[in-house]
């Protein structure tokens, strides 16, 4: 478990900057430049995410139970996994209500999909990996909409047809993964 959370303080530690030290942040990459900074964060993140990986592997090993889930809760996940990979493809497609609407719908699509594993699960080690990316999502969430806020940032408003590729590219992917990666990477099938 120690790995894990080595990982998860790494990760979400580097993806929280923006949320605790905004300024600094600014600072230092107009001090370093754009892609010496984004070069740092991305090492730092894939450090992270391996170790997640590996505590992750490691701790399953040695499985604490926590809670048992309902019997309906393996296939909500799969609602809140389709929700939160549209809100993913809304983060990235231009001109959707879920954007302009939402403003951070990535960061709300993670604390969605968060949610649903936390339903679906009740290992220890699920609850310290899902719980630490919905706390972290959430607190990102809300810090985006605040630093709008601030800033008054608005979003494009939203077409029909952003909404349909943002669905469509969410309910694709989510397909992909729910039916054939996720097995694959991960080893759980969550339909079968």
């Amino acid at each position: 478990m120690t790995i894990l959370v080595l990982g998860l303080i790494l990760f979400l530690g580097v993806h929280s900057v923006r949320i605790v030290a905004d300024g600094w942040r600014t600072r230092t990459i107009a001090r370093i430049g754009a892609a010496r900074w984004k070069g740092m964060y991305t090492v730092a993140s894939l450090i992270g995410f391996g170790l997640i990986v590996w505590g992750f592997v490691l701790a399953r090993r040695e499985a604490h139970l926590l809670y048992v889930p309902a019997l309906t809760a393996k296939h909500a996940n799969g609602l809140f996994t389709l929700v939160a990979f549209v809100l993913f493809a809304a983060a990235k497609v231009p001109g959707n209500h879920f954007k302009s609407t939402l403003g951070h719908p990535q960061a709300l699509g993670v604390a969605v999909w968060a949610v649903g594993h936390l339903l679906a699960t009740g290992m220890l080690h699920d609850v310290v990996l899902f719980g630490s990316f919905g706390a972290w999502a959430v607190a990102s969430f809300v810090a985006g909409r605040a630093r709008d806020g601030r800033a008054g940032t608005t979003y494009p408003g939203g077409t029909w047809q952003g909404d349909a590729k943002a669905l469509a590219g969410g309910l694709l992917i989510w397909a992909l993964f729910a039916f054939w990666l996720h097995g694959w990477l991960i080893g759980v099938r969550p339909f079968d």
